[in-house]
C-alpha cells in the first residue's frame, strides 16, 4: 500500500527539462552560500565504512545497513546511513582549527525507509561539521547555526525565483524556536507529526529542539541515535510546505555529544555495548574535538524551492507500483 498522496489540482511549476537545470543551479548556489557563511571547506566523503568501527549512523537503532563482503580485504563494508560520526573524526585527522569546518555530498541507502512523498531509500544531503570551543556547547551556538542555515536557504530561494519566475515559495526568514516538550504541552492529544503540522501552519519556519530523550508522556518526540547529537542541544529545521500543507524537515543537526553526554545517552538508550567500539572509545576518552554539525537534504531543498509534490520528481530512486500508478494518474513525472 502506497503512502503517497498527490494534492488535488497539483501541477509542477517547471517541466522536467527545466527541473533538471534548476536542480543543478540550486545546488551550486546553496553550496557557495553555506560554505562562505559557515566557514566550511568541501571534502570528499565515504560511501562505505567498516561496520566494526562504529562510524556508521545507526539512526533509530533498528534500520539495517546495506552491507557486503570485500574479498580483497577479507572484511565487510557497510553503505553509510549518514556521516554524522565520520565528520567529527575527519576534523581531528585533517587538523581543522576552531571556527572552521567541512561539508560534503553525502549519498546513502536506507533500505528500511517508508516510501512516501518525502522519503526514499536513496538519501542525498549536504553533511557538515564545524569545530567549536568547549564553552560554546550551548543553545546560543545551536540557534545561531540554525539561523545561518535558514538565511542561506532563503538567499538560494531568492536567486532561484529570480531565474525561474514560476516558482512561488516564500519562506519566513524569522525562526521560531520551540522544544519538543513545549510542543507536546501545546498539543498533548496529537501525535508528534500532527503536532509539527499544527505548529508549522502557524509558525512557518521552526527550530524544533531537544529531540531524542523521553518527554513527560514517557515517549520521545522522535528517535535520535545516542552517539552523535547531544539530546539537550540539537534541533530539526522545519518549514511549512504549502504544496503538501505539512511540516517539512530540511535539516537534522546539533551540538555533538561530549564524553559525559555520550555516557549518559548510551545508558538511557540501552546501548552500552557501543562503548567498546573504536569511535566511542576515543570519544569517551576525550580525544575528539567539540563540534556542531548536521545534514541538509538536497532533494528536500530542491522539492520545496521548486514546488514539487513528490521527492521522486527531483531524484532517481526505486518506487513500488502503487506509488508509480498514483503519480502517473496525477500527471506527476518520477525521474
Amino acid at each position: 500500500m502506497s503512502h503517497t498522496l498527490i494534492p488535488q489540482g497539483y501541477t509542477s511549476p517547471l517541466g522536467i527539462y527545466d527541473t533538471q537545470a534548476a536542480i543543478g543551479r540550486l545546488k551550486t548556489i546553496f553550496e557557495e552560500t553555506i560554505s562562505v557563511s559557515m566557514r566550511l571547506k568541501r571534502v570528499s566523503a565515504p560511501l562505505v565504512v567498516d561496520p566494526g568501527t562504529g562510524l556508521n549512523d545507526d539512526l533509530n537503532g533498528v534500520e539495517r545497513a546495506v552491507d557486503f563482503d570485500i574479498p580483497e580485504t577479507g572484511t565487510r563494508g557497510a553503505v553509510v546511513h549518514s556521516l554524522a560520526k565520520w565528520k567529527r573524526l575527519a576534523l581531528l585527522e585533517y587538523g581543522f582549527p576552531v571556527g572552521e569546518g567541512i561539508y560534503t555530498d553525502m549519498n546513502a541507502i536506507r533500505r528500511d525507509e517508508t516510501l512516501d512523498n518525502l522519503h526514499s531509500i536513496y538519501v542525498d544531503q549536504w553533511d557538515w561539521e564545524k569545530v567549536i570551543p568547549e564553552d560554546a556547547r550551548n543553545l546560543d551556538t545551536l540557534k545561531a547555526a540554525v539561523r545561518t542555515i535558514v538565511s542561506a536557504i532563503c538567499l538560494t530561494n531568492d536567486a532561484m525565483k529570480a531565474r525561474y519566475p514560476s516558482l512561488s515559495w516564500n519562506p519566513d526568514r524569522d525562526v521560531t524556536f520551540i522544544t519538543t516538550q513545549e510542543l507536546e504541552d501545546l498539543y498533548p492529544h496529537l501525535t508528534p507529526k500532527e503536532r509539527e503540522n499544527a505548529f508549522l501552519r502557524q509558525h512557518h519556519t521552526v527550530g524544533l529542539m531537544q529531540i531524542g530523550g523521553k518527554l513527560r508522556s514517557g515517549k520521545p518526540h522522535d528517535g535520535r541515535a545516542p552517539d552523535y547529537d547531544d539530546w539537550d542541544i540539537n534541533a530539526d529545521i522545519l518549514f511549512y510546505n504549502p504544496v503538501l500543507d505539512c511540516a517539512f524537515e530540511i535539516s537534522s543537526m546539533g551540538v555533538r555529544v561530549s564524553p559525559e553526554s555520550l555516557d549518559r545517552q548510551l545508558t538511557l538508550s540501552g546501548h552500552d555495548e557501543r562503548r567498546s567500539l573504536p569511535f566511542h572509545r576515543r570519544l569517551l576518552a576525550g580525544e575528539l574535538p567539540s563540534t556542531i554539525g548536521g545534514g541538509i537534504g538536497q532533494s528536500r531543498l530542491s522539492m520545496i524551492i521548486l514546488g514539487k509534490a513528490h521527492i521522486g520528481e527531483v531524484q532517481v530512486s526505486i518506487w513500488d507500483e502503487d506509488t508509480r500508478r498514483i503519480c502517473r494518474d496525477a500527471g506527476v513525472k518520477l525521474l
